[in-house]
C-alpha cells in the first residue's frame, strides 16, 4: 500500500498528539514564532487535529520557579496561536512546593492548561509529589511523566531518577483518582514498564520518542488495551506516524490510539476558561 493512503488514517480520523514540544523558547525568554508556526505546517502535513505542548526546563535552571514560570508562559503564547489545537502542559519542578502548587492553579485557571508536566527531578512516587498529585485531582488534569530506564554504554543508569513502570504503578496505587500518562514507554525495558503498570487502570502511556522496537506497540496493546495507549511524538514527527502505521494492529485499535477517546474531556476544559 502506496503511504499516500496508509496515511488516509491520519487524515480521515481525529489525531491528537499528547505528547509533544514545541521548541519556543531562547533562554526561556523569546517566543520563536517560526518554530511555532512550522509545527502548525507539519501538522497540517500530517493530518494531526491537535497537539498537547509543554516545556520542560532542562537544565541548572530547573530549580528556579521563575524559569518555570517563563516557561509557561512560552508555552501559552504557543496556544494562543490556535486555541482549538494548541494545548497547554504546566511545566513545575516538585521542589518549588508551594510555588508549584500557585504555578498549577495559575496555568490551569487563568491560561487554560490541560494538566501538568514533570520531568526527571523526582520519582513519580516520591512523597514530595504527594501536593502536586493531590493538586492535579483536585483540578481534574493528568500528569505526564517523562519516563524511561535506560543505560548508556558505561552500564550507568542515564537521568537516575527518571521513573519507570514501578514507581508510576506506586503512585497510581496510592492515589486512584489520579491519572497518570507514563511517557514514551518504548524508551529500552519496556516489557518490563508496562508490566508494571498492567493493573493500574488510571495510568496511561504513550507512543511517542524517535525509537523503534517492533513488538513494543503490540504488546502494550495486548496487555492494557489500545484505550491506554495514547499517540504522540515528542517531536519525532515522522518516527511517531511510522510506528503506529507499521503496527501489527487493528484499524480500530489504530484509531482509539489516535484519538485518545478517553482524554477528550481533558481537552474540553479549556473552552471554559
Amino acid at each position: 500500500m502506496e503511504i499516500r493512503e496508509q496515511m488516509k488514517l491520519f487524515h480521515e480520523n481525529p489525531v491528537v498528539g499528547w505528547h509533544e514540544h514545541i521548541s519556543l523558547y531562547r533562554g526561556y525568554e523569546k517566543f520563536d514564532m517560526d518554530n511555532a508556526l512550522g509545527t502548525l505546517k507539519v501538522m497540517d502535513e500530517l493530518g494531526i487535529d491537535k497537539i498537547v505542548t509543554s516545556i520542560p526546563v532542562v537544565d541548572h535552571k530547573r530549580g528556579d520557579i521563575k524559569y518555570a514560570i517563563a516557561a509557561n508562559n512560552l508555552t501559552y503564547e504557543a496556544t494562543k496561536l490556535s486555541p482549538d489545537r494548541i494545548f497547554g502542559l504546566c511545566y513545575v519542578h516538585p521542589g518549588q512546593h508551594e510555588l508549584a502548587l500557585r504555578e498549577i492553579e495559575r496555568c490551569v485557571n487563568e491560561l487554560g492548561f490541560v494538566g501538568v508536566k514533570l520531568y526527571y527531578d523526582y520519582f513519580m512516587d516520591d512523597p514530595i509529589q504527594h501536593p502536586i498529585i493531590e493538586k492535579c485531582i483536585e483540578l481534574d488534569i493528568p500528569i505526564l511523566m517523562h519516563s524511561m530506564k535506560y543505560y548508556d554504554e558505561g552500564n550507568k543508569l542515564r537521568q537516575p531518577l527518571t521513573s519507570n513502570g514501578v514507581h508510576m504503578a506506586n503512585a497510581a496505587r496510592k492515589f486512584p483518582d489520579a491519572t497518570f500518562i507514563m511517557g514514551h514507554f518504548t524508551i529500552c525495558d519496556w516489557k518490563w514498564s508496562i508490566k508494571a503498570i498492567a493493573d493500574c487502570p488510571n495510568v496511561y502511556t504513550d507512543i511517542s520518542g524517535s525509537n523503534f522496537d517492533r513488538p513494543g506497540i503490540e504488546e502494550a496493546v495486548s496487555l492494557l488495551g489500545a484505550n491506554r495507549l495514547l499517540w504522540g511524538t515528542d517531536g519525532a514527527w515522522s518516527a511517531g506516524v511510522g510506528k503506529l502505521l507499521g503496527a501489527e494492529l487493528s484499524e480500530e485499535d489504530k484509531k482509539t490510539i489516535l484519538s485518545g477517546r478517553d482524554f477528550e474531556r481533558f481537552l474540553c476544559r479549556k473552552k471554559k476558561i
